[in-house]
């Protein structure tokens, strides 16, 4: 578990760095330069997915609450609806007149919906903190950014197409599932 613990904290640490220390950021980018820079931010994230993922693996599961009968069936819906917002920043859509970070939110959307699907303590851990950070770097992001400016609305061909993404790409990870982390959501 303490693998598991580390790298959420890495993950959290290093993205939380733009939001509370731009200065720090700032001055190391004047340093090194903005490719070292990012290239150090990739190596920390691969470091904190290492550790996240073997973490998960070497990690026994203890049951800590049991799940609601519908909650898979919720799962299922709410995993539709992050993935959409999971899309959403990387092109004009209406869904950023509506929510500021929806990409973050989408994380929440999803962490809060692998919690009602699963009660063990490693999904607790994962799902629960990942959950956390994204609320908490929503905060800090707003408070670095100050008052929200809306974007101009887009027609909503735009939007159909983010739906139409986020639809294959939830389809896609919905059918490897069982591939990628060993467990199929329809089962």
């Amino acid at each position: 578990m303490t693998k598991l613990v580390l790298g959420i904290v890495l993950w959290s640490v290093v993205h939380f760095v733009p939001a509370v220390a731009a200065g720090f950021r700032k001055n190391l980018i004047a340093k090194i330069g903005e490719k070292p820079y990012k290239g150090l931010f990739a190596v920390f994230m691969v470091l904190a997915l290492y550790l996240v993922i073997s973490g998960w693996k070497a990690t026994i599961p203890v049951n800590l609450y049991l799940p609601p009968v519908w909650g898979r069936h919720v799962t299922a819906l709410l995993m539709l609806v992050a993935f959409v917002l999971f899309l959403a920043p990387y092109h004009a859509t209406n869904v950023k007149r509506f929510l500021r970070h929806p990409q973050l939110t989408g994380v929440i959307v999803w962490g809060i919906g692998h919690l009602l699907a699963n009660g063990e303590s490693r999904s607790i851990v994962l799902f629960g903190g990942l959950t956390a950070w994204a609320f908490i770097e929503i905060l800090l992001l707003n408070r670095r950014d100050g008052a929200w400016v809306k974007p101009d609305p887009v027609p909503a061909k735009k939007d159909v197409i983010l739906v139409v993404a986020g639809l294959t790409f939830y389809l896609i990870v919905a059918f490897s599932h069982r591939w990628l982390f060993g467990f199929s959501p329809f089962a």
